[in-house]
């Protein structure tokens, strides 16, 4: 059999397979925008995983559009996928969750009722760590540039916070933005428009991170000198840039491999163990923060 496969050229014909065996051996990653580099090292470690495993990943780009989300939920069912990996925030998505015949796994947001299982980082105690690591190093008009609040991971970031700048007495300061670079640029300067005695500075991200040292650099302003930065998610470019990034750290890879894992485990035992799965995060310390001389 084998030789006369070789001998004759023939390829298997997967969609016919997956109908036959309704597995098509696929894993949907459905995220909001693809130009996030948090979500695509997700993606990267998701796909080794899926991969190691005889898997493939599809990646689906959503836009933050609760059409799309339905629509590439009901194009991976339509194939047989084995299962989906998605970071929904959209409350509209609920019926179409609840619906869908696949074990989903989601990212940054308890399980709930809806969905299979859950994989997200501390993010409490992250944005606890990061304020805490600010007032250490002598700050002490800190502001939070927090993200979306429709994101849990924002919610529970900006909660840590605030507890540690109370323990400490001082005042919580923030400003809203959204995740993407041009928006980031834009509150950075708003930011220090209305928070001009600022000297510390958690951002929501390291691409908000990053942003924020830009217009800092254009107004003249050093970092640490005069502001510190923490960023928020450790992505492998927070250490290329110069100064190098203080960041809190997820465990990006380790995110990435669970989600892959608890879908390859579903589809082998029917059966997850860890509905709800929360991984630690840690501070890693670059160039952007220093402890003030007394």
């Amino acid at each position: 059999m084998q030789e006369a496969i070789r001998e004759t050229g023939f390829k298997p014909n997967e969609i016919a397979r997956s109908l036959y065996k309704k597995s098509s051996r696929l894993i949907g990653y459905i995220v909001p925008s693809i130009l996030n580099v948090f979500l695509n090292e997700i993606g990267r470690a998701i796909e080794d995983e899926a991969f190691q495993n005889g898997f493939k990943m599809i990646l689906c780009n959503s836009d933050e559009d609760p059409g799309k989300e339905a629509a590439y939920i009901n194009m991976l069912t339509s194939m047989n996928a084995d299962g989906i990996i998605i970071t929904a925030n959209n409350e509209h998505l609920d019926e179409e969750i609840r619906n869908c015949p696949l074990p989903i796994v989601v990212l940054d947001k308890n399980a709930g009722t809806h969905y299979t299982a859950s994989v997200q980082s501390d993010n409490y105690t992250g944005g606890k760590i990061a304020a805490e690591h600010l007032l250490d190093c002598g700050c002490r008009r800190i502001v939070l540039m927090r993200g979306p609040q429709q994101y849990t991971s924002t919610q529970q970031r900006f909660l840590g916070y605030v507890d540690a700048c109370n323990e400490r007495g001082v005042q919580p300061l923030f400003l809203s933005s959204q995740y993407s670079y041009e928006e980031s640029i834009r509150s950075s300067r708003e930011l220090l428009e209305r928070f001009p005695e600022v000297d510390g500075i958690l951002a929501s991200t390291d691409m908000m991170a990053m942003s924020l040292y830009k217009v800092l650099c254009e107004q003249g302003r050093r970092v640490p000198d005069d502001v510190m930065i923490v960023g928020y998610d450790g992505v492998a470019l927070s250490e290329l840039i110069t100064p190098t990034l203080t960041t809190v750290a997820q465990p990006i890879e380790e995110i990435g491999r669970l989600a892959a894992k608890l879908i390859i485990e579903q589809v082998a035992t029917n059966n997850i163990q860890q509905k709800e799965n929360i991984l630690p995060v840690s501070l890693k310390i670059g160039e952007t923060t220093k402890r003030k001389n007394k």
